[in-house]
């Protein structure tokens, strides 16, 4: 039987199913972790994961719980091993990365720890930096017999970054941006977002690339006074991230703030793209660019990706 052919894949990472159909494995891909939505066509496939905790609280609730179960050793994710015996995967996408945002190795192993018949291999991913994605589209495509797809896949997605960062280098100013990764308690982004923020021709404030969000205190957002604040909290939507801002509306001196007082504060789709190191890290660059150069870029993913905020 041809190798491809015989392929039942089961992504446990959004980035990787976005990794996955960019490769055109689609048709392969038999389950998916309940974070998996894009492709739309994804959401009809089996859920073989479900968070451990209330995600629906508000972003103070949520950070005390997370923390809450780490203290205790606890996962925050559970894996359905019933659902894997089912589904007879061939392969298994999870990450390394990050415990909070999505299902990890150690997840997937606690669920096949028992002799249950799996017998996938399993692949997870690394991304901490712009160039760990190109690391993990080869790596997926390699394990699948897809290698030669995995390289034209990178070399379409630089070409077409490339593209947007020479624009962006011909802009005539470079703001200076906070780009927010969780709204209370504070947290800078940091892994691949300052490197984005570089390449969309933006003076990045917070965070540094290759490494993990930091926290950071409101005193050191208003001493930095950006040109513009991008808030993108992890996991959360354009509508739940505009519902959220209170948290920063009502700290003292908001309204001084010089992005405030020039309408350059902003709200992104965090979920679907700054948070999400798959293929469509370049339309987050082009969200970046049309954000700090709108001379330049005309608002194309505007109400899809990003949206201006005004209290």
């Amino acid at each position: 039987m041809n190798k491809v052919n015989s392929l039942r894949i089961v992504s446990l990472l959004s980035s990787a199913t976005e990794i996955v159909h960019a490769l055109q494995l689609g048709p392969y891909q038999v389950g998916r972790s309940h974070e998996c939505n894009f492709p739309p066509s994804v959401k009809s496939l089996p859920v073989c994961t479900q968070p451990a905790m209330d995600t629906t609280g508000s972003s103070a609730d949520i950070d005390r719980s997370v923390k809450q179960r780490l203290s205790s050793a606890l996962s925050l994710y559970t894996v359905d091993p019933q659902a894997l015996v089912t589904l007879r995967p061939t392969h298994i996408l999870t990450q390394t990365q990050c415990k909070v945002c999505a299902v990890s190795l150690e997840d997937v192993e606690r669920a096949l720890q028992n002799d249950l018949g799996v017998n996938a291999q399993i692949i997870a991913l690394e991304p901490f930096e712009l160039n760990d994605l190109w690391k993990d589209i080869h790596r997926v495509g390699q394990a699948c017999g897809y290698a030669d797809h995995a390289t034209h896949l990178i070399h379409r997605l630089k070409s077409r970054m490339q593209a947007i960062a020479t624009r962006a280098a011909d802009a005539p100013t470079k703001p200076r941006i906070a780009a927010i990764e969780w709204l209370e308690p504070l947290m800078a982004a940091g892994n691949w977002v300052p490197e984005l923020i570089t390449m969309a021709g933006g003076i990045n404030l917070f965070g540094e690339a290759g490494r993990h969000s930091p926290w950071m205190t409101w005193d050191q957002l208003t001493a930095s006074d950006p040109d513009i604040i991008v808030a993108i909290p992890c996991g959360f939507d354009l509508a739940r991230t505009r519902c959220e801002m209170y948290w920063l509306t009502q700290r003292p001196h908001w309204s001084s703030l010089k992005a405030v007082r020039t309408g350059q504060v902003y709200v992104c789709d965090g979920d679907q793209f700054m948070n999400r190191p798959g293929p469509r890290l370049v339309e987050s660059l082009q969200i970046f660019a049309e954000i700090l150069h709108p001379e330049t870029f005309a608002p194309e993913l505007k109400g899809i990706g990003w949206d201006i905020f005004s209290t």
